[in-house]
């Protein structure tokens, strides 16, 4: 166990300097000049001895393999640069906006979890029933309807005609249910699905019927045996969807109104706020990176397998 994390920890390192690669090269492949996005955000005009000086300032007057070193090391550093429209330090922005975007990713992984897994329990153990046809249908409907269509539908429902919660905002737990909600079901869809599919294959697996030939309650052996194992591929779909959530409510945080660190991104874009969008792109990488490492080293406890196959690889 202890080399693999090892393992896992350095193999962080090169996906971290494409990430700075990336972020770097965002800057030559853009057709805007960060100096003239910096100077047009400050409604300075834009001359050519201003334009040299701010290019000096930002070292993008220097050869790019030094400008990728200095982003490695700004990285390292969590130094991220000054915002062009707030002219305040990214990384600060970022960090009084991360927490809005967490409660909502959080909020909405609870409630997929809360629906899916006994859904997909009994859509599988009972398979064929009326709860089977059911979970086929909120899945259908969960993988089809665009979250921004979905979030216009709950406001004029329940915000607009039954006025039970709010538009917009953040403060209290009946902000957070609509986008919550919004955000939920396209994973419960998919996590419900997983589910049903898992259970149905470990219900043929030889440990199963041993289970039932020793006599063994059948509500222990769902419970125990076949959840336990059957639950693992929504684990790692619940660590996939973790980097991509609170990277990508950018759609739901517009629609509600939601002052997260997506509607903060989408700002940058069309303000030009280009270390604004570096950090983002870092951000995103990271979280993909360590809420992967986490899901397999919960997958290794869940299933002995897992570790007893690592350890034959190791």
């Amino acid at each position: 166990m202890g080399t693999f994390i090892i393992k896992r920890i350095m193999s962080i390192i090169p996906v971290f300097l494409l990430a700075a690669l990336l972020t770097t090269g965002m800057i030559h492949l853009s057709p805007v000049d960060p100096a003239e996005a910096y100077l047009t955000a400050a409604h300075i005009e834009p001359t050519d001895e201003i334009l040299a000086q701010k290019r000096h300032e930002f070292g993008l007057d220097q050869p790019f393999f030094m400008q990728y070193v200095n982003s490695i090391m700004k990285i390292c550093q969590l130094d991220f640069g000054i915002s062009y429209l707030t002219n305040k330090p990214v990384w600060d922005e970022v960090i009084y906006r991360i927490p809005a975007t967490l409660q909502l990713a959080l909020g909405s992984l609870f409630i997929a979890v809360l629906v899916s897994v006994p859904l997909g329990f009994l859509a599988g153990v009972k398979k064929n029933s009326a709860i089977d046809h059911f979970s086929r249908i909120l899945s259908f409907l969960g993988a089809s309807i665009p979250s921004f269509w979905l979030g216009y539908l709950l406001i004029f429902f329940f915000s607009v005609k039954l006025d039970l919660f709010p538009v917009e905002g953040i403060g209290t737990w009946q902000h957070l249910v609509l986008p919550s909600v919004t955000l939920a079901l396209p994973l419960i869809a998919m996590y419900t699905r997983l589910l049903r599919t898992s259970i149905l294959e470990n219900l043929q697996e030889p440990y199963v019927l041993f289970a039932r030939t020793r006599g063994i309650n059948e509500k222990t052996i769902m419970a125990k045996h076949v959840l336990r194992i059957a639950i693992s591929p929504m684990i790692t779909g619940l660590g996939m969807n973790l980097g991509k959530l609170l990277t990508g409510t950018i759609i739901v945080e517009t629609v509600f109104s939601w002052p997260g660190f997506g509607r903060y991104f989408i700002e940058a874009i069309f303000n030009r706020d280009i270390p604004i969008i570096q950090c983002y792109v870092f951000i995103a990488a990271s979280l993909f990176i360590f809420s992967n490492l986490i899901v397999d080293l919960i997958q290794m406890y869940i299933d002995p397998r897992i570790s007893r196959k690592v350890g034959n690889r190791l």
